[in-house]
């Protein structure tokens, strides 16, 4: 045990061993655990440039607007090069070599939801979980392209245990066990502000998962790139648990991604005005790279082209493709790491006496990695626009912005201008919103496109009915 101290000691951390006299024998071996698990080599340094410095995130001196492709062709040039594209995606999930990614360690108390957030019901007439609706759309990508596109679910400890029993229960939603990888994200332990790591209860060091950016870690040390390079696997579509309007496997993104040789590749949004909170997409010495909104300066975001468009227009959603190849290029070193991001937060832990406190204002430091810092990584990397009717509904908060109400109404909206396309009347409200619940299985139409082809199977509608096509 002195051993031990002496090397807590030597990086400023002997706190965590103070309750050790009063654990049990078991608790003692757990917390021995969580210590040795500790990275003694990088915590002094995580100290003093990101718990110590409030001013760690360092913007480049000079930094441009990202080259994108649009969400539509606009040129004869272009529509040919996107219709290659499709035919080369679409060689590549029917060939078996894309598979479906979904980060999900997030729990839904801010929905006023007890359990993970993947198994929050959000569909407008059926109610299907997230998860739900995630495998049915691999599951009717598989079928429409004669093929199995395994999904790999990245949880956190917190909900991990309920993830597996959630799919479990659900008889892997018709996917089959042996095509459903789930594994953990890592933890980085929290700190106060003068750099000590804090302990949550006394035989418990208060650790937090490290972010979405974990998953490029976690992908690799978990044996889920090991089981992607023995399926054929060579094209991870990535997104996040809370965006029901996903496009899952997208045959024209697939194929620009792979035409252009990128290895990490991302969708984005026009932003709503220059302070919507996306990060930024911009270009930083010819490579793509993400400045989060808190982080832009105010004249970058205001800043205008010609024609009065925001020249910073490009949000990221965290939508993206990776190569498993880039993957295993980051972690062959056997010392991968993205830059830490310091987020200031109320961690409740154990004072000095040995008294849980839960603090009333922020009292500490959790550090967390971001996906989007690897993209610079890439030697090639492709950005395309998408339409925020079509892609992007997030379900974040109970009420207001970006809260289940407003996904529920997004996804009647795509559903309706879906069936318009396809030559279906949908009653309308006075404001133009429609006047009934819709809702398309993937199962039915993946796309404004398929739906068409199905069109004698579409009912009349009317106003104040709850349709559901599936």
């Amino acid at each position: 045990m002195e051993n031990l101290r002496k090397k807590l000691q030597l990086i400023n951390q002997s706190q965590v061993i103070d309750f050790m006299a009063e654990l049990s024998p078991d608790r003692k071996a757990s917390l021995l655990r969580q210590i040795e698990g500790l990275d003694f080599q990088k915590i002094p340094e995580w100290v003093e440039k990101y718990v110590k410095n409030e001013d760690c995130v360092k913007i480049p001196d000079h930094f441009d607007p990202a080259p994108s492709y649009p969400a539509r062709p606009n040129t004869a040039e272009q529509a040919k090069k996107y219709a290659e594209a499709v035919k080369i995606g679409e060689a590549v999930i029917s060939g078996g070599r894309a598979a479906g990614f979904v980060v999900a360690g997030g729990q839904g108390t801010r929905l006023g939801f007890d359990g993970p957030k993947g198994n929050y019901p959000i569909s407008p007439v059926e109610n299907k979980t997230l998860f739900r609706i995630f495998a049915e759309n691999l599951l009717a990508v598989g079928k429409k392209y004669n093929t199995t596109l395994p999904f790999y679910i990245m949880t956190s400890p917190l909900n991990d245990d309920a993830t597996v029993a959630i799919f479990q229960a659900a008889n892997y939603y018709g996917l089959g066990k042996e095509n459903v990888f789930i594994f953990q994200q890592g933890t980085l332990p929290n700190f106060d502000f003068d750099g000590n790591i804090l302990l949550s209860e006394k035989d418990q060091i208060a650790s937090s998962p490290d972010g979405h950016g974990g998953s490029l870690l976690a992908l690799y040390n978990s044996g889920a790139v090991a089981d992607m390079k023995k399926r054929g696997v060579e094209v991870l579509s990535y997104w996040q648990v809370d965006n029901p309007l996903i496009n899952a496997i997208d045959p024209l993104f697939i194929g620009l991604h792979v035409a252009d040789k990128a290895e990490m590749s991302s969708k984005a949004l026009l932003k709503a005005g220059p302070m919507e909170k996306v990060g930024n997409f911009c270009a930083v010495d010819g490579k793509v790279t993400v400045i989060e909104y808190s982080d832009l300066p105010d004249a970058a975001a205001h800043r205008k082209n010609d024609d009065g468009s925001l020249a910073f227009e490009l949000g990221s959603i965290g939508i993206h493709l990776i190569d498993v190849s880039f993957i295993e290029k980051l972690n062959n070193g056997g010392d991968f790491a993205l830059p830490l991001h310091r987020a200031v937060k109320k961690i409740p832990h154990m004072d000095k006496n040995g008294r849980r406190i839960q603090p009333e204002v922020p009292n500490g430091v959790k550090l967390e990695t971001f996906v989007f810092d690897a993209i610079p990584l890439a030697d090639r990397s492709v950005i395309l626009q998408t339409l925020r009717a079509e892609e992007f509904a997030p379900v974040k908060n109970a009420a207001g912005t970006d809260s289940a109400e407003v996904t529920r109404q997004m996804m009647t909206a795509r559903a309706a201008a879906w069936l318009e396309a396809a030559g279906a009347q949908v009653p309308r409200k006075p404001d133009g919103t429609p006047d009934c619940a819709l809702e398309i299985a993937p199962s039915f139409a993946l796309t404004a496109d398929d739906l068409k082809a199905r069109f004698n199977q579409i009912p009349k509608i009317k106003s104040g009915d709850e349709l559901y096509l599936g």
